[in-house]
């Protein structure tokens, strides 16, 4: 795992080494082991990397290349020195990510008379790009964004690794393309501006996170995932290079489909063991973090090394199931109890997000890994367990929606809404009442529209409040729900459970989950692998007919079937917890006041973006008990600190 960053000038200028080397400093935490830098047209620089002819025509047609790499080192620790570049010099890489076919590959590179320095996965993508040109990242198996410079091309190549777990975020300007794998590295080149883009505020609004290709800054874009750049000739041209397909469905016999899963799973966790240094797994003990340790557990010669974090609040505490897991494998097991400081914390995940970002769960995310890195690193999790296998309770929620339809709607408008519209309300996290409010308020929707109201943080009527008349004036032809309709039509899918869950897989797993995951790791410089999101098991999970996950009322059914023998009844069939923080306790206890002060400051007011009053209505509505506001709040809270610390 690394920091990755560079920048073509096509106008003649060189690049300045400074750049790269303050583009580098802000990802340090991404890599602390290593540090390398190569120009393009620059002799004997002190980095060890020399030019060795692959600048040459560059010079002569006025285009130059920096590239800056920060290396976490994983695999050949003393010899993956990056940039790294094929015999001559004229290719040269930088890569953040793991490849773990690399060694299948190597192979057969081999075979083919390609000859090897190191042991390292990026010499393979090296000498593949050499034989495969851009089409080399089809043969890739793992997590990646790497950018490539092909010399006698003139071609700079970059790629993302198809689910999106490795992050990669560009800017096109009149005279250069900057890139790194986070926004924070771009903004070091004092000529690209700071400028709010209001669009993907208005996005985040809704979802919590900005969806790509959109970043919160005008002209900065993420590179989505699956997708591939290509600079060459003056253009640019970016591609999808993989897409995820429901149909057609596999067909099995009934007793086949749970052994090739767990045969699978058992591959993808294996791959995922390669390391040249410790490891180890978070567990939560829900039944995805468990079943990666189970088959850790099986493939490994010692003990599991796992990672808990537990919080005081009953509600938000998992670590008694994860004691049940680690007790099953015989596991070296770490719990860490923590009381956040949200004052402490909060300026540091507002750094290192780069972007407003309201999944609250970042807290523990970013606490375990800390622990973790005291120990390992590297960890293997059970993120995308979910979205494979329909784990979330809102895929049930709307086969629920679908009987609910059947009831007469006389009944429905006059009976069932009053009745809801009475329910009181409640603060708890799990409370019934709360949960029936959130689904009959969406019910009237169209499938697809009522599934982003139940995702939502602000839903339009909400935003329509909040804004203020300039605001709401600007965003009125623009509707957030359209960018998850759209994707809904986009699906490769015979049916809504599978066309929810590749909506899912575009959008909330790579710009919310992922980031999260990624942030919250290299933050600790710990390396996070997921073997759920091997992609040839989620091309499995979308192969299986939608009852094999969806059954009933049972969610992952498959998957709690291929894992009975494994796991105990406990886990398999406990209550889906998520992984938060009691926010909403905190604004109404030791966070109020700060809430108050943040939010209602002039510097928020004048940024002209929300009616103060309306804010006000939130924030008193969740402190007086009426109306649990929580995420709304914390969104917010979010976005003005952002601001504070990356526009003012």
């Amino acid at each position: 795992m690394c920091g990755i960053c560079g920048k073509l000038n096509f106008d003649g200028r060189p690049v300045d080494e400074s750049l790269i080397r303050k583009m580098c400093a802000v990802l340090e935490h991404r890599g602390p082991d290593d540090e390398g830098v190569y120009l393009s047209g620059v002799r004997g620089q002190g980095s060890g990397i020399r030019d060795q002819g692959s600048g040459v025509r560059g010079q002569e047609s006025g285009i130059r290349i920096g590239l800056g790499h920060r290396r976490l080192s994983i695999i050949d620790l003393g010899s993956g020195h990056q940039p790294m570049s094929n015999e001559d010099g004229s290719i040269r890489i930088v890569y953040n990510g793991e490849i773990y076919n690399f060694l299948r590959l190597r192979e057969d590179l081999e075979k083919k008379g390609h000859r090897f320095r190191t042991r390292s996965d990026t010499e393979v993508i090296v000498h593949l790009y050499e034989d495969y040109g851009p089409d080399c990242v089809k043969y890739l198996r793992g997590m990646f964004a790497f950018a490539i410079w092909d010399g006698p091309r003139q071609r700079l190549f970059l790629a993302r690794d198809r689910l999106g777990q490795k992050p990669l975020v560009y800017a096109l300007t009149p005279s250069s393309l900057l890139f790194g794998s986070e926004i924070k590295a771009l903004l070091q080149d004092s000529h690209l501006e700071r400028e709010v883009d209001l669009e993907a505020l208005h996005h985040y609004l809704t979802y919590g996170y900005v969806p790509a290709p959109l970043t919160i800054f005008k002209g900065i874009k993420k590179l989505p995932p699956a997708h591939t750049l290509v600079w060459e000739k003056g253009q640019v041209k970016v591609e999808r290079y993989w897409s995820l397909s429901y149909i057609p469905k596999l067909q099995l016999k009934e007793d086949e489909y749970a052994p090739r899963l767990l045969e699978l799973l058992k591959e993808s966790v294996k791959l995922r063991l390669i390391s040249d240094v410790p490891l180890g797994a978070f567990l939560s003990g829900g039944i995805d973090s468990s079943a990666v340790v189970a088959m850790m557990a099986e493939l490994s010669d010692g003990s599991v090394k796992t990672f808990s974090v537990g919080f005081e609040e009953a509600s938000f505490n998992e670590l008694k199931f994860a004691r049940i897991v680690s007790r099953r494998f015989g596991t070296e097991h770490h719990e860490f109890v923590v009381k956040p400081d949200a004052l402490e914390i909060l300026p540091k995940l507002i750094w290192h997000y780069n972007e407003p970002y309201a999944d609250s769960s970042a807290i523990p995310t970013y606490y375990v890994s800390q622990m973790t890195r005291q120990h390992v690193t590297v960890a293997l999790n059970g993120d995308g367990g979910d979205e494979a296998f329909a784990g979330y309770e809102r895929y049930l929620a709307n086969r629920i929606a679908q009987s609910y339809e059947r009831i007469p709607p006389f009944i429905r408008e006059k009976i069932v809404f009053p009745l809801v519209n009475k329910l009181p309300e409640s603060t708890s996290r799990k409370s019934l009442f709360r949960r029936i409010k959130r689904f009959t308020a969406a019910i009237r929707e169209a499938p697809e529209r009522r599934y982003v109201r139940w995702v939502s943080m602000f839903n339009n009527l909400q935003k329509e409040e909040l804004y203020s008349p300039e605001m709401r004036e600007g965003m009125n032809s623009l509707d957030s729900v359209n960018l998850l309709v759209d994707l809904y039509r986009q699906a490769k899918a015979d049916n809504f459970l599978d066309s929810t869950m590749f909506v899912d897989c575009m959008t909330y797993l790579p710009d919310d989950l992922l980031v999260k995951v990624d942030i919250a790791s290299m933050a600790n410089s710990l390396e996070a692998r997921s073997p759920f999101l091997d992609h040839k098991l989620v091309e499995f999970a979308a192969s299986l007919p939608p009852d094999l996950k969806l059954k009933g009322k049972t969610t992952k059914h498959i998957l709690k079937k291929a894992l009975k023998e494994y796991l105990p009844k406990d886990i398999l069939f406990r209550g889906k917890m998520g992984f938060g923080v009691p926010i909403g306790r905190w604004f109404r206890n030791e966070l109020k006041d700060y809430a108050y002060e943040v939010l209602l400051d002039t510097k928020a007011k004048e940024r002209g973006y929300f009616n103060p009053d309306s804010v006000k209505k939130i924030l008193d509505e969740h402190t007086s008990g009426r109306i649990d506001h929580w995420c709304r709040i914390w969104g917010l809270l979010n976005l003005e600190l952002w601001h504070r610390m990356f526009i003012d």
